[in-house]
This record gives C-alpha cells, structure tokens and sequence, in this order.
C-alpha cells in the first residue's frame, strides 16, 4: 500500500483481499474486514456503509501493522483480541486456545442435556457443569448464558488462562454463576460425586499431529492446550479416570476429540466405567465429540 495514494474503506479492503488470497488465506475478505473494523473502531457492519470514508494515518498504520503480522502468520483472533463462539465475543490472547465452530457442538450436546435435567428434575437442584481446561471460558460461559437454571465451575492449568476467562464471564454477565479454580483438570476436587456434567476440549493431539499444523496454529497457540502426550490420549485418559468419582449416577462426560483418535477413545471408555458412548459428528461429518454416562 504506497502511502502516496488516497486510499478510502472500499480500496483497502479491496487490495488487502487479493494480498491475504496471494499468501494462501482461506477467508481473505473476511480476514481484512476484520483487521480494517479493528483498526479503524468500528462493527464489520459499518465498512459497508463507509466505503468511501479515507481512514486516517493513525488508522491506516494500525491496518498497515496488522496486515504485515497476519501475513506473517499471526491469527486474526489474537491481532484483535477477540473471537466470536456461539454468537458471543470473547477476548482471546496467546494464553488461551482460539475457540473453534466445531467445539461449538460440545456446548449444544452439554445444553441439550440440562434441558432434560431441568424437565425430569423435581428436586429443584440446580445441576452442576465443570468445564475442564477452560482456556478463554467459552464453553462455561456459553452454557452459563444459555441455561440459567444451572452452575458452572471452570478449571485450567493456567492462570493467566483464568484471568481472561473471569474477564469474559463478567463481560456476558455471569461471573456470579462460574466458579473459577486452577486445577490440573479435576485434581483440585475430592473424590466425590458433585458435577452432573464433566465437558472439555482437552489437549488431543500427538506431538506428530503437531509438527504437521498450520503455521498460525504450531507457533502462536499454547502448545500445552493442544498436545497430548504421542498419541494424544494421554489428558483424556486421566480425565475420563478422575471424572467417573466426581459424577453422579447418569451424570455425563462431554469431550471434544481428533476425527483421527475418536474411535480410540469411544474403545477405552467403554473398557472403564462408561455407559452409553457415542461418538457425534460436527459439521462436517468428521467424529468430533465423544460422549458417556456414568
């Protein structure tokens, strides 16, 4: 972009577009409305009713700054500091895992369950979800906004990953309904049963999985969110141990999973304590979520 030329909303996105589709960009126009709403403070929404606005220098060296770093491999979501998850926007940094549309189904599955909790329970219990290795808190927190008659308690390895995760609950307005706790997963609870639902997108992908990721992913997101030991079963395995004290009776164990281990895990757990596996399917047909009853 030569600094010389008038450059107005339509002609930045327009180039910005064909720049990010040349360095290989599966969703280029949408990454530069993105990049161009950040820098310039606005809602994607209202580039389109800008085009001709000529944003000023301050803004176009902000764009500028964010072009270079994405097309150096930096993600979009920790460039702006936000990602949407179940029509939701949460702040994300390099602590947190980016959250995906396909872990969206995890909280489908977990809100669909509380609906039958709610319907069959008479005692007026209020049932308890733990979402393990919370990261960002999406998952907690689109549940806690989408079933209010349920608590939510939230763990992770990570701090710094809590502290966003605080953030981000109080932010959708229910910090008063999720509990926040560092746990290397359900290790900080005693060996009883307290949750109705245990879900999680644990760490499930082998340290060779992980040398063939995309560049965005391999070098900016934490990798002790994404690997799992060489074949990464290694954190679900603990986990599905540690759950099976901590549910009750028909209490039910949620877990996103790789395509390439899903059938693994459905094996193993029906070899322990599990009932009722089921391995369900996102989007695009791959095995997704692995799911059991106590």
């Amino acid at each position: 972009m030569s600094q010389a030329e008038q450059w107005n909303v339509k002609r930045l996105l327009e180039w910005t577009t064909d720049y990010f589709r040349k360095s290989g960009s599966e969703s280029p126009r949408l990454e530069a409305e993105i990049l161009l709403a950040a820098s310039l403070g606005w809602q994607r929404i209202s580039l389109y009713t800008n085009f001709m606005k000529e944003p000023s220098e301050e803004e176009r060296t902000k764009f500028r700054t964010f072009v270079k770093r994405r097309a150096a491999g930096e993600p979009v979501a920790y460039l702006v500091g936000r990602k949407e998850f179940y029509s939701l926007s949460f702040e994300v940094t390099p602590d947190t895992l980016i959250p995906r549309p396909e872990t969206e189904h995890l909280v489908v599955e977990a809100l669909d369950r509380l609906a039958k909790n709610t319907a069959k329970n008479t005692t007026q219990v209020m049932p308890h979800v733990v979402d393990v290795g919370t990261g960002s808190g999406a998952i907690a927190v689109a549940i806690a906004k989408n079933a209010p008659k349920c608590r939510c308690t939230a763990v992770d390895l990570s701090a710094a990953a809590l502290e966003v995760a605080r953030r981000n609950a109080a932010r959708h307005e229910v910090a008063g309904r999720i509990v926040f706790l560092e746990s290397d997963l359900l290790s900080v609870f005693p060996e009883t049963p307290m949750f109705d639902l245990v879900v999680s997108n644990p760490p499930y992908i082998s340290e060779r999985e992980f040398e063939q990721l995309p560049p965005d992913v391999k070098n900016y997101e934490p990798k002790r969110a994404l690997v799992a030991g060489e074949d990464g079963t290694a954190i679900i395995r603990r986990l599905a141990e540690q759950a099976a004290s901590r549910l009750f009776d028909g209490g039910g164990l949620l877990i996103e999973v790789s395509p390439m281990i899903s059938q693994r895990i459905a094996e193993m757990l029906r070899k322990q304590y599990w009932r009722g596996v089921l391995i369900l399917r996102d989007l695009a047909g791959r095995e997704r979520i692995v799911v059991a009853e106590k």
